[in-house]
């Protein structure tokens, strides 16, 4: 069904006709319930995080070539142990989970980097440090025997 609306055109009697479609309230419920469907079936499939799995696996990558083992084995273990529960969820389904375990093995990665940066620091510290030592030990000795 169509509805014409006449509208008086600003000089003269001439006339501009606009057509509006109504749509008979039966189709409108059905369409919106079809459209309700279609939306609830897509919000109940979650998809797998497979940003968040990447990320963890390229932050373990990364933790694994700077050689964090040597100094931080017990975070690195821990997030590949999470790495791999992340996994399983997935293949169960569990997308949420999922998530949150991809998220916690690339915090634990990174935490393992920082250990292992820290760890390198202070080594690289105490060398420096015994060094100065050894100079100044050094001009002591050499002022001394003059």
């Amino acid at each position: 069904m169509a509805k014409t609306i006449y509208l008086l055109k600003a000089k003269g009697s001439n006339y501009f006709s606009l057509r509006f479609s109504t749509i008979p309230a039966k189709k409108s419920i059905g369409t919106t319930f079809l459209a309700l469907l279609i939306l609830s079936g897509c919000a109940s499939t979650p998809q797998p995080p497979t940003s968040d799995l990447l990320a963890a696996e390229q932050a373990i990558a990364s933790a694994e070539r700077a050689r964090v083992s040597d100094y931080a084995s017990v975070e690195l273990s821990d997030a590949r142990d999470k790495l791999s529960a992340a996994r399983s969820a997935v293949r169960e389904e569990k997308m949420v989970q999922a998530q949150h375990l991809a998220q916690q093995a690339k915090a634990d990665a990174e935490l393992a980097s920082a250990k292992s940066e820290v760890a390198k620091a202070r080594i690289v510290n105490e060398q420096m440090q015994k060094g100065t030592d050894t100079l100044k030990q050094e001009m002591q000795r050499k002022t001394g025997d003059q």
